[in-house]
């Protein structure tokens, strides 16, 4: 006798056929206009002689029927890809630059309330084995292959500020961040005046009695190897000689502030980090190391700004190395001005290793009033760049060029403002 045959399994239900997508073919029939001026409306494509009721009409249809063009499609309608390309000097630079991260984060909002994408891009991969990748290329592949209608980018070097300008040429606007950028000065640009206002920054310290001011370079590409008279660890230590790399705009600042004083500005008391508060600490070791070495104590007067710094009632660092470091010697320097405010964190960690108290042995001012600036402890003296207006205003700027529109101003330069806290020792 044969077993018996199991139960046999119900058929598998049905399943509803899958939803086909909506096309420009039903955009146009709800709408009540043809399929041309869907594409036109749709891809962005100006000067066609569509009114803004139509317009509006066509974007109603696309919405109630879930209508996305396709990306390829679009840029076979219009010749554009509708997305805007955000160039920085190095990835890693969004992870600890909060500067950057907002300016980028600025962009992105104006281009979800234009209907764009973002495409961020960096220049620089410090990760490469083999050097770095060739930016240049990869900027003119950008520009060349209608991957952007736009980019707004920060300078480099030479190569990569040469495939900047090309973009025009192209068809594709480039607005830069920083004014009047060497080699760059055709390009439209957003900036704030960085040599007048890390000059006030200096000369409040020097309104206050600090005269051995110090200085922390940042560089936002690799940096140089050095010349062969360059300090025996390379750019590693810390120090980089002005010869060898671009003077910035703060260090400019510094630099004009501390002559109009007849104030020093030996090479010992100028150091190089990157962006980073790692090289910001690293940075301020190898300052006060290099200026204790090169004798500043004694060079300078007798004012060491210590006698008209604001006191810091709340600072409680007086441990066993801070009452060594005061009570033993006189700072090597009585202020530094950190490039940015993310080295300033890590330098104000290294003066309180080292044992030195700030704002009372040596005060410490950054650059860009990031949200934590207020925080530090003590708070920190700064300058306010704002970070969301130079997003938002170069969007502005990259958005009207890229409708074909004649900006009013294809420069525009953004205020800045000196944000006095207790970090300084000074009262503002």
């Amino acid at each position: 006798m044969s077993p018996p045959r199991p139960p046999s399994s119900p058929p598998p239900a049905r399943q509803p056929p899958a939803r086909k997508a909506p096309t420009s073919a039903e955009v146009a029939r709800v709408a009540g206009v043809s399929r041309t001026t869907v594409s036109f409306v749709l891809n962005g494509v100006a000067h066609q002689g569509i009114s803004e009721a139509t317009r509006e009409r066509v974007l109603a249809a696309a919405r109630e029927l879930g209508y996305t063009p396709h990306a390829g499609a679009r840029r076979l309608a219009g010749g554009r890809s509708h997305t805007v390309g955000v160039l920085i000097p190095r990835l890693k630079h969004l992870y600890v630059d909060v500067f950057l991260a907002q300016l980028v984060a600025a962009v992105n909002d104006r281009c979800r309330a234009l209907g764009l994408r973002l495409l961020v891009e960096a220049c620089g991969d410090e990760g490469a084995e083999h050097g770095p990748p060739p930016s240049a290329d990869r900027v003119r592949a950008l520009i060349r292959g209608g991957a952007v209608d736009g980019l707004i980018a920060f300078g480099g070097d030479a190569a990569l500020n040469r495939a900047l300008l090309e973009g025009p040429g192209h068809g594709v606007p480039v607005v830069m961040i920083g004014l009047d950028l060497p080699g760059l000065g055709t390009l439209p640009c957003v900036g704030s005046p960085g040599v007048a206002a890390a000059r006030a920054l200096v000369e409040h310290l020097i309104a206050g009695g600090r005269r051995r001011i110090g200085f922390i370079d940042y560089e936002t590409h690799a940096a140089p190897e050095g010349p062969a008279d360059g300090p025996a660890d390379g750019p590693a230590d810390g120090l980089v000689p002005p010869a060898s790399r671009t003077v910035g705009e703060r260090e400019q600042g510094w630099r004009a502030a501390l002559a109009a004083a007849g104030l020093p500005a030996p090479p010992a008391w100028c150091a190089q980090a990157d962006i980073t508060a790692e090289s910001g600490h690293r940075a301020m070791v190898a300052l006060l190391a290099a200026a204790a070495a090169a004798g500043t104590t004694t060079t300078i007067g007798t004012g060491t700004g210590t006698g008209s710094a604001e006191t810091n009632d709340t600072d409680t660092d007086t441990d066993t190395a801070s009452a060594h470091a005061s009570a033993s010697s006189a700072p090597p320097l009585d202020a530094v001005f950190a490039g940015n405010d993310t080295i300033a964190f890590g330098a104000l960690r290294a003066l309180r290793e080292a044992g030195w108290r700030v704002p009372q042995d040596i005060a410490l001012v950054g650059f860009d009033d990031i949200p934590l600036a207020p925080y530090a402890e003590p708070p920190l003296t700064t300058v306010h760049t704002d970070a969301a207006a130079h997003g938002h205003a170069a969007m502005d700027l990259l958005a009207a060029l890229m409708d074909g529109r004649t900006p009013e101003r294809s420069r525009i330069e953004l205020p800045t403002r000196l944000v006095v806290r207790r970090s300084c020792g000074v009262a503002g």
